[in-house]
């Protein structure tokens, strides 16, 4: 129930992280893979990384901000056709409303929200070519937490959610589902140096009930599981990966 053999997919924001252990998943589980992302120098060390594991993935370079039909197109071509879309792409500006205009603000949620969607609406004509077809978002427990200080990023990856469900309504009917996936804290290359922070390390002893940082490894389970032929009936909801952060009082 969990082989993806035939079916081929697109990650967006594949090239390193989160984004980079889906893209393995899949491959792993059968799938045909092409990553994205804007930097092609970062998607072929990836490329090439994976390679020694035995791991074959496509890359398509460019921005989904922009480029969003070329990205798809190519990826079309590379893999034969496109059954999966994982939209794992996100920034983040950590300025509080004192000190971020509305302009900074925009931006944010232009390359987190409007540029998933963008990417969701021009995937659809190849998704609802494809028997069953995934549409998969990548947002965070962000989408119904919040910090102080970080407003456009809670914001956007609050509407992320919430277009999750909005399309999983709207597309069903085409036999596609769109679910989401929640990430609490990773400790992927970019948070290091703050996971190896003592200081930081006895919050998470109190917030987070397994009392360590998610293993970026552990984060594909839930990409394979959205994308295959055992969560056909699985549709609109936001899957949850924290270690039980955002379930303890």
């Amino acid at each position: 129930m969990f082989d993806l053999t035939g079916k081929t997919a697109l990650v967006t924001g594949g090239g390193r992280g989160l984004g980079l252990e889906m893209a393995k998943a899949l491959a792993k589980a059968g799938a045909s893979v092409a990553i994205n992302g804007r930097n092609r120098l970062t998607l072929d060390a990836a490329r090439d990384q994976v390679a020694s594991e035995g791991i074959r993935l496509e890359i398509v370079a460019g921005d989904v901000t922009t480029d969003t039909e070329e990205i798809l197109a190519a990826a079309a071509r590379s893999t034969g056709k496109l059954d999966i879309l994982i939209h794992a792409v996100g920034e983040r500006d950590r300025r509080g409303t004192d000190d971020m205009d509305a302009a900074g603000f925009a931006a944010l949620i232009n390359t987190d929200l409007t540029a998933a969607y963008g990417m969701a609406k021009a995937a659809l004509r190849y998704l609802r070519q494809s028997i069953a077809g995934r549409l998969i978002f990548v947002t965070s427990i962000a989408a119904f937490t919040a910090r102080a200080g970080d407003p456009a990023y809670t914001a956007a990856k609050g509407g992320l959610e919430a277009l999750t469900r909005s399309l999983a309504v709207e597309l069903g009917s085409d036999n596609l589902t769109v679910n989401a996936i929640a990430p609490g804290w990773f400790a992927t290359e970019t948070n290091a140096a703050l996971a190896a922070d003592p200081v930081l390390q006895q919050f998470v002893d109190v917030r987070i009930p397994l009392k360590r940082w998610g293993r970026p490894e552990e984060i594909a389970p839930a990409a394979v599981f959205l994308a295959s032929p055992a969560a056909s009936f699985v549709n609109g909801i936001t899957l949850t990966v924290d270690g039980g952060m955002t379930v303890q009082m």
